[in-house]
């Protein structure tokens, strides 16, 4: 049986866990869950997350949600070898470091600033633009030395932080003075490429960001 997936394609942690499962040959059952006409809270999704929210993965009865859960089992489940989650301790610690800094940082500061008005037509907060630059500031720092995020390969972490990035981009925030980070997109939007990045990423991505520039519009 295939692992079944609850998503929504725009959503940039489900993108993450439709992106690996291309560079893994995993067929997913996909099963929309669209968040803004309330399925979340639909009682029989409810019995499989209670926390309502998404991706959600059921693998023959095993379910997880929290995409960077979801993205380090299905490395270790489905993966060939260990290139994309090291076993190395040292290193797959620096793998779980930047993803933890994307969810705990750089993608909530995203999610802060922009989100408000995707949703709801509020003002934009420039408190919120200073925390967000304050965020990709930092990122770019740690990629000092690096051609990818944690190690000297595209692992999980450059997964989770190049959808975060690239919506960050595709909203139209500018990444002029951040060059590492700039260099960094491009080496991971260029090894995604035969992945369906395209389609699977960058056009999602395009999604949210019309639905943004519309209410900036209003």
């Amino acid at each position: 049986m295939n692992p079944i997936l609850y998503y929504l394609p725009p959503s940039p942690p489900c993108r993450c866990i439709l992106l690996l499962a291309k560079l893994l040959d995993i067929e997913f059952e996909l099963r929309i869950i669209n968040v803004l006409e309330g399925d979340q809270m639909k009682p029989e999704f409810l019995q499989i997350n209670p926390q309502h929210c998404i991706p959600t993965m059921d693998d023959q009865g095993l379910v997880l949600w929290e995409s960077r859960a979801i993205l380090a089992y299905l490395v270790a489940a489905y993966g060939k070898d260990d290139a994309l989650y090291p076993k190395d301790i040292r290193v797959r610690a620096m793998v779980d470091q930047r993803m933890q800094f994307d969810l705990g940082t750089l993608y909530h500061r995203m999610v802060d600033y922009f989100f408000p008005t995707m949703l709801m037509g509020a003002p934009l907060d420039e408190s919120k633009k200073a925390k967000l630059r304050e965020a990709l500031s930092w990122f770019d720092v740690m990629l000092k030395g690096r051609d990818y995020a944690a190690t000297d390969h595209f692992t999980i972490a450059d997964l989770c932080l190049m959808v975060t990035v690239s919506q960050i981009e595709a909203f139209g925030h500018e990444l002029h003075p951040f060059n590492r980070i700039k260099q960094w997109l491009q080496r991971c939007k260029d090894f995604l490429e035969p992945y369906d990045y395209e389609e699977i990423n960058a056009k999602k991505a395009e999604i949210l960001a019309n639905n943004y520039r519309s209410k900036l519009q209003k």
